[in-house]
Formats: structure tokens, C-alpha cells, sequence
């Protein structure tokens, strides 16, 4: 099986991710870690800051590597931003039989609530770049524009009102 984890900066995916690993024993991929590696290594000359740019470089990679762990019948978690909302375009149903998505949107009230937590916890799994220099209104723009594309693209995602419901959500799915 097959977890891609997606979301905005911020909503846990990491944590997640990391849970999930230490629960279940599957490995898992961190979409910022490949992105890193390939700017680090100069294969790439995109920086850190061209997100739109980087979701074409890197999801063709990233969805090949899920073809290769399923055909493998490998457990595999894959967690980051940069997963495209039409990803089920890109696999077959043979597939889709295998990949469990989850996208997690933070709801306006959690931020509002919990904001001075967000940025608190931001490096707490991973160390970012200027991750504590959020703003609350990047923030819940960011959130929105999950929530809505999700929509439009028929996405399950993970509505984020307090901590504990993300394991509770992801356990019924």
C-alpha cells in the first residue's frame, strides 16, 4: 500500500508521516528531502522558493517511484507539497487500488485557535528555512486553497479542527 500524504507547509504532514513509520514499519519519503538532494546536487537549478516550478519537476519522479513500490508490493509513505490535485490522472486503477490519499487542511478556527502552536512546532520533526516566519495570513490562505482544490478535484483530504482528529480521520480511512 501506497500513503501519499499532501497538504500545506504547516499542517503536520511530517509528524504524520513520522507516526505512521513508527506505527506501521513502512518507509516513508519526504518530498522536501528529494527536493533538497536534487538542488543540493546541482541537477537542478530551481530553488527552494519556486514551488510551482518544482511540483513539475518533481512529481514525475515521485510517481514513478510509487509505480515502482507498488509493483514491487512495497509499503511506501510519501509526504510533501508538491503532489499535482489531478494525481489520479497520472496512475492506472490497478494502481489507485493501492495509493490511499490524504490531504490535510487546517480549518480556519484551528489556525485562528492554535497559530502561536503552528509556527511553535514548525521545525519540531524537520529544521525549514525561515520556518518560524510564518504569517497567519499565508497561512490560512494557504489552508483555503487546499480546502477549495480538493474540492474541485474530487481530493479526500483530512479537515484539521484539533490535533488528535488527523490519526482518528486517517484510522477510518
Amino acid at each position: 500500500m501506497i500513503i501519499l500524504i499532501t497538504g500545506a507547509s504547516h499542517t503536520g504532514k511530517t509528524l504524520l508521516a513520522q507516526r505512521l513509520l513508527e506505527r506501521y514499519q513502512y518507509p516513508y519519503l519526504s518530498i522536501d528531502h528529494l527536493k533538497m538532494g536534487l538542488i543540493r546536487s546541482g541537477n537542478t537549478s530551481l530553488t527552494p522558493e519556486n514551488d510551482e516550478e518544482l511540483e513539475g519537476y518533481l512529481w514525475p519522479i515521485v510517481r514513478e517511484i510509487i509505480k515502482t513500490a507498488i509493483e514491487n508490493q512495497q509499503n511506501l509513505i510519501v509526504e510533501g507539497c508538491y503532489v499535482p490535485f489531478q494525481w489520479k490522472e497520472d496512475f492506472s486503477e490497478d494502481y489507485l487500488k493501492e495509493i490511499r490519499y490524504y490531504c490535510l487542511v487546517m480549518s480556519r478556527n484551528y489556525i485562528e485557535q492554535h497559530f502561536e502552536d503552528i509556527k511553535k512546532y514548525a521545525n519540531v520533526i524537520e529544521q525549514r528555512i525561515g520556518g518560524t516566519q510564518c504569517a497567519m495570513e499565508d497561512v490560512l490562505a494557504d489552508n483555503a486553497h487546499y480546502l477549495k482544490m480538493c474540492r474541485k478535484y474530487n481530493c479526500d483530504y483530512i479537515r484539521i479542527d484539533h490535533w488528535h482528529n488527523i490519526e482518528d480521520e486517517f484510522q477510518r480511512g
